[in-house]
């Protein structure tokens, strides 16, 4: 809260200076040889007469706070943004499970997602996951934290299947940009695999996102060298497999070139760290926060108090005391 016109304050000497008068200020007396009869009959006005004044002072400083015009401000925010749309398209297939990013191919791509968009506060970000088919986790959105919660959530198994439909994937990732009227779109696709499955193949749904204008980076994930994973065997159940990156690279290059994006290969934590970097980068965000607050007058919370007090103060010595002012 904040006083407007804080100089009344200046009002509150006088008052302080009347209350110290009134205090000191000596009543008539009437000289009697023996004063025991009224001591033992003193009546109510002994206290009643500080108690007046009490009631009175305070009406005075509320009346002296109400001038001052106390404000009561809420602070309002405006954001304004170029307007870059982004769908995030995460390869969450049980290979994904590798740990030859720590501390799996998915909780590093997830940590990275979560960094990555904790930099556009300025952009509407989706996401959408493939592994035998597609879906849509999250449409376009600027409320991080629900966004950060559902990444957070993830897991191997959050879509059934250990196939890779990357077509299918970027398909639904386009199909939630086309209609946006963003200045830019763009899809984040990473995959540690290649296109086995799906009805849309990845080339056919590089087409369509460059029809729409959408720029697609692609990003492969895993290691060079064979890992051991944990693979869901229909028939023996989970048994270790060694594995090693099956990212198709040409066919991700092809996505990219063709829609005006890049293609990357992130084969540790750190370089999938430094591609999300370099993409944050290449598509800036003109994210401007304005910031004021609008004020609301709140002297009646002092006038009404006062007035009751100032009244109060008239008919005390009026009912009580028998005294009319």
């Amino acid at each position: 809260m904040r006083f407007a016109t804080p100089l009344w304050f200046l009002l509150l000497v006088p008052v302080a200076a009347l209350v110290w008068l009134e205090l000191r200020k000596r009543t008539g007396s009437v000289r009697f040889s023996d004063a025991s009869f009224f001591r033992a009959r003193q009546g109510p006005g002994r206290y009643l007469k500080h108690a007046i004044l009490a009631l009175q002072a305070a009406a005075l400083v509320l009346a002296v706070l109400a001038l001052a015009r106390p404000q009561r401000g809420r602070v309002l925010e405006e954001i304004e943004s170029r307007g870059v749309d982004i769908m995030l398209c995460l390869d969450v297939s049980e290979s994904m499970s590798a740990p030859d990013l720590q501390p799996d191919r998915l909780s590093a791509a997830k940590q990275r997602a979560v960094e990555f968009i904790a930099k556009r506060p300025g952009d509407r970000i989706g996401l959408v996951i493939f592994a035998n088919g597609a879906m849509t986790q999250c449409p376009l959105t600027l409320d991080r934290t629900v966004l950060r919660t559902i990444i957070e959530q993830l897991h191997i198994g959050s879509l059934d299947g250990t196939r890779t439909a990357i077509g299918m994937g970027l398909s639904h990732a386009v199909a939630r940009l086309k209609d946006s009227s963003a200045k830019e779109k763009v899809v984040i696709l990473l995959t540690d695999g290649i296109n086995n499955t799906g009805e849309i193949d990845p080339q056919t749904a590089a087409q369509l996102a460059k029809s729409f204008a959408i720029k697609v980076y692609c990003i492969g994930v895993g290691s060079q060298t064979p890992v051991t994973v944990m693979v869901n065997d229909p028939v023996w159940g989970p048994r270790p497999q060694t594995v090693a990156a099956e990212f198709d690279p040409k066919t991700l290059e092809d996505i990219s070139a063709l829609t005006g994006g890049r293609s990357y290969s992130a084969g540790d934590t750190q370089a999938l760290k430094r591609i999300y970097d370099e993409i944050n980068r290449m598509e800036p965000t003109r994210f401007k926060s304005t910031r004021h607050t609008v004020y609301s007058e709140k002297a009646g919370l002092f006038l009404l108090p006062a007035a009751l007090l100032f009244l109060l103060g008239m008919l005390v010595p009026a009912l009580v005391l028998r005294r009319l002012p």
